[in-house]
């Protein structure tokens, strides 16, 4: 199939499936006049690139774990994919654990600004003074 054809039953642009080809992870023939053919495969091949980037993974983190993730079903436990995803769930981890200090944070900085405000008048930035209807 042309990529034309596989941007429609995939829903993915050709500019996208060009891009998954440049970083390795579709594998199209070309024909005699250069077109870009594509086995059948393709479509369930773009549908797992998909979900692993929706996944949180990055392109070449699929690339390297791709073997690992070429049948219908999970990625397979080989050792490239276990440490991927391994370490991709330990940054997520640090960034949900940074995310909610910050959020700890910034909550107690508001329940400071509003106790304190409720303490004496705002002496905050002034609103502009829009005219009205004249």
């Amino acid at each position: 199939m042309l990529i034309g054809e596989l941007a429609r039953r995939t829903g993915v642009a050709t500019r996208l499936l060009r891009y998954y080809e440049e970083q390795g992870l579709l594998h199209p023939h070309r024909d005699s006049n250069g077109y870009r053919s594509y086995p059948t495969s393709a479509v369930s091949t773009v549908a797992r690139i998909r979900e692993l980037l929706a996944a949180g993974l990055n392109t070449d983190d699929i690339a390297l774990l791709m073997p690992c993730a070429e049948d219908a079903g999970p990625v397979q436990a080989c050792e490239m994919s276990v440490r991927i995803m391994a370490d991709r769930t330990a940054d997520l981890d640090r960034r949900i654990a940074d995310l909610d200090r910050q959020r700890s944070q910034l909550a107690a900085q508001l329940g400071a600004s509003l106790a304190h405000a409720g303490e004496r008048p705002s002496t905050g930035p002034k609103q502009p003074h829009v005219a009205g209807p004249i």
